[in-house]
């Protein structure tokens, strides 16, 4: 099952399933962002949108989802906010190098199936001195978590990977230094990271080749008219994505 099809069965059940279980963490991670400053934010992975109801109204928002039925559900929630909405893969961005000033990245990189591209692409998209904010599923190196491990395989077909080792998805990506990780929930399992990007990757923008960008689905509308987005959403597809910035 593709993670498209498995997040359009999840949708209607997803806030009943996540929405309590996380409520307190969500909170505690959303309160890393600045509360003032006027920056433009990622939201990358939006899901159904219990994100936005915490955030501050002082920035300026592009929320990302892969699945329609999970942005038509978080349309509503967004109405107070300058946000902009895109559908989208997480591990391919259609947006330019250095297009925003901090990415928050709530329970996607344990999702999607190449951590290390979607944080790579992250990396990408932000600018110079500009943070990175996780929370997610992460095993530590070497950590036995034998139960995690066995029943990864099914898991994630269905929903979410659960042997993602995060150090393994950040090597290589020298652009980025950790400041603080903290674990938060289960033991240590979900943990509240925050990067920094110290450098740029030295990639030239042609490197993103057109392909990475077809079929992917892009439209923004003014936050207010929650009902016209929704349609956009749902009738407007380009075939090939240009930058959106």
């Amino acid at each position: 099952m593709s993670l498209r099809t498995s997040y359009t069965l999840i949708a209607p059940f997803y806030d009943w399933l996540i929405g309590p279980a996380l409520g307190r963490v969500r909170a505690k991670s959303l309160a890393r962002l600045p509360r003032s400053g006027g920056a433009h934010i990622l939201l990358n992975g939006i899901g159904t949108g219990l994100d936005l109801p915490l955030l501050p109204a002082t920035h300026r928002y592009t929320a990302l989802d892969l699945t329609r039925a999970m942005l038509q559900k978080a349309l509503p929630r967004g109405s107070h906010l300058n946000l902009q909405w895109t559908q989208g893969d997480s591990q391919r961005l259609p947006f330019r190098s250095g297009a925003f000033d901090h990415v928050l990245l709530h329970l996607i990189l344990a999702i999607v199936p190449d951590t290390r591209a979607a944080l790579r692409e992250a990396a990408r998209v932000v600018r110079v001195g500009g943070q990175l904010f996780i929370l997610d599923k992460f095993l530590r190196q070497g950590e036995a978590a034998w139960l995690r491990r066995m029943i990864n395989p099914l898991a994630r077909q269905i929903a979410t990977r659960t042997n993602v080792v995060f150090e393994e998805a950040l090597t290589g990506l020298n652009e980025l230094r950790v400041i603080a990780d903290e674990p938060v929930m289960a033991g240590g399992w979900f943990r509240m990271i925050t990067l920094e990007k110290i450098a740029d990757q030295g990639l030239p923008e042609s490197s993103l080749s057109s392909s990475s960008r077809r079929g992917q689905v892009s439209q923004t509308m003014p936050p207010s008219n929650a009902k016209a987005t929704a349609a956009s959403i749902k009738y407007h597809i380009n075939p090939v994505i240009t930058p959106a910035f």
